[in-house]
């Protein structure tokens, strides 16, 4: 099977209640120099078949995965979804502000690092920019491309994507105020909180489960 590796935009935006309004959502990466294939800007976030396809796919492996750990002990309520950040150390905090801005908003899927990880967070230069991967066989990772991240605010690039592993599509001509709208309001963006749809549907997907799944439903405009 040929894997398809599917590229998105690193910016993210939604407006969370106050409680989320103390985190913050900026911070420029000290990372090491890009190598020449990043050198160039990350500009193109229109999406494809193969995306939608792809982040379905890595949606529906995280959540086999987190179910069956959950059905392995009895009396379990709820769903949590674990992650490895070990080979991202560049971006610890972002993907620790990120998990806790989703575990703020969402209340069917906890996010949480530890052992036995659903998925993992990677980093490194990528000319396509930060992307949410899967190989088709249950095993994902989210990358986070330093040069991207450097451009655009890296918690919301952060939040994009780990959006994807919760079964949420990019949907680039969105407000800022849409975390998945990515890269498409511009490097200004720097909403790294999901709003109200977006909550919604994570919540909704996480209580029904992969039947209800239908990545290229765009949302409505919320908030």
């Amino acid at each position: 099977m040929r894997h398809t590796k599917a590229a998105f935009a690193g910016a993210l935006g939604f407006g969370l209640a106050a409680s989320l309004a103390a985190v913050p959502t900026g911070t420029a990466v000290a990372a090491p120099a890009p190598d020449k294939a990043a050198e160039r800007s990350i500009s193109a976030y229109a999406g494809s078949e193969a995306e939608a396809a792809n982040n379905k796919a890595f949606f529906e492996a995280v959540m086999k995965s987190a179910l069956k750990k959950q059905a392995a002990e009895p009396g379990t309520q709820e769903v949590t979804v674990t992650y490895n950040a070990s080979a991202a150390p560049t971006f610890a905090t972002q993907i620790a502000r990120s998990t806790q801005i989703w575990n703020s908003a969402v209340n069917n899927v906890t996010l949480r690092q530890g052992s036995g990880a659903d998925f993992t967070y990677r980093e490194g230069n990528d000319s396509r920019g930060s992307y949410a991967y899967t190989d088709g066989h249950g095993h994902g990772y989210i990358f986070l491309d330093y040069r991207q991240n450097q451009q655009y605010d890296s918690t919301r690039v952060t939040a994009h994507e780990t959006g994807h592993v919760l079964g949420l599509p990019d949907h680039y001509s969105g407000p800022c105020s849409e975390l998945m709208s990515g890269g498409g309001p511009g490097p200004s963006c720097t909403n790294a909180i999901p709003n109200q749809a977006e909550r919604n549907r994570v919540d909704q997907l996480w209580a029904n489960g992969v039947s209800q799944l239908d990545l290229k439903t765009p949302f409505v405009k919320a908030d």
